[in-house]
């Protein structure tokens, strides 16, 4: 797909991050958006700033849609043609996602799934309602993001992260499966992954309010020492970023100041990361890694697969990555 214009994509996770800049950037070449987010107000600022960009021609709308919620996805694909009015789409950015239930063992259930369905069932919901209209666009392209989560299932050392890599493994391995049945079955549609590394997005906060939890300075001193668990405690201690024996309130600026340092301080933007993907995708490339970081830690796990979580071994010839929470790609 060497053009976007005059094309009509949907992008999900629109409210903030990639998706954001992906509803933004889109328009500019002449694409129409159809972009939703499960944060309302959130969704409707991208779209405001997006037709302030928009090339002539290209329409811009923004939905409401939680997409771990099949019937929502449903209303979301009606309303959009609606709006449109379009009987296909050619590009659908499955990219809505969110961090937490990173202990399958600490974390409640309902966490985990909240995780798990928003990752992955918003991935699969979106494959079973848009593919159709991106069989009718002759020229359709799927594109789903999974992470470095979707190749190494950890944090790092003292952050067990189950949720978010569970899921993004599971989206890699669909979209990767998808590659030759579309081939044999619906050749005018091709599948794209997405693996991204460290983006500065908001991911982090958004997670919290996606769970119904506080942000890190309105949290009780028990939700705050539960959510650091003893490994990463030890690691932000030996990095100097936590004071040895810390109090409650310790912890709790510590998360904030980590949590704004995750969106600000990251090697690459969400205006980047968007314009990677994009270029990816006219490019024709089916697997698209987003950043330096992605690039190196996808060389070491391919290079030393029995390796992967023997940190030491693994790293022996590279830096090893950030501590980070693998849901960085959004």
């Amino acid at each position: 797909m060497e053009s976007f214009t005059g094309k009509l994509a949907v992008v999900t996770g629109g409210g903030s991050g990639m998706g954001r800049e992906l509803a933004r950037q889109l328009p500019t070449a002449g694409c129409s958006v159809a972009t939703c987010d499960w944060h309302p107000e959130a969704v409707a600022q991208t779209a405001a700033t997006a037709r302030a960009g928009a090339a002539d021609g290209a329409a811009v709308t923004a939905h409401a849609c939680d997409v771990s919620d099949e019937a929502q996805v449903e209303r979301f694909g009606d309303e959009l043609l609606a709006a449109h009015a379009r009987d296909h789409v050619d590009l659908v950015f499955c990219n809505a996602g969110i961090g937490g239930g990173a202990s399958f063992v600490r974390d409640s259930r309902e966490e985990w799934g909240r995780t798990f369905a928003v990752d992955w069932q918003g991935v699969y919901y979106c494959a079973r309602v848009f593919l159709p209209l991106l069989i009718e666009s002759g020229d359709g392209v799927l594109v789903n993001t999974s992470s470095v989560g979707g190749f190494w299932a950890t944090g790092g050392p003292g952050m067990p992260n189950t949720a978010y890599p569970a899921a993004k493994f599971a989206v890699r391995g669909f979209t990767e499966a998808l590659i030759e049945d579309l081939r044999t079955n619906a050749p005018q549609v091709r599948a794209v992954v997405v693996l991204p590394g460290h983006v500065g997005t908001d991911i982090l906060a958004n997670s919290l309010r996606a769970h119904g939890l506080p942000e890190p300075g309105q949290k009780s001193d028990v939700q705050v020492e539960g959510l650091i668990p003893p490994g990463a405690r030890a690691g932000l201690i030996r990095a100097g970023l936590l004071a040895a024996s810390p109090s409650a309130g310790d912890l709790r600026r510590t998360l904030a100041r980590l949590t704004a340092d995750f969106r600000d301080k990251a090697p690459l933007s969400a205006a980047a990361a968007a314009a990677v993907i994009l270029d990816g995708v006219r490019s024709g490339a089916w697997r698209i890694l987003v950043g330096e970081d992605a690039r190196r830690l996808d060389a070491a796990v391919r290079a030393r697969p029995h390796a992967a979580y023997d940190y030491t071994e693994l790293f022996s010839t590279a830096p090893h990555p950030p501590a980070r929470d693998p849901g960085a790609g959004r």
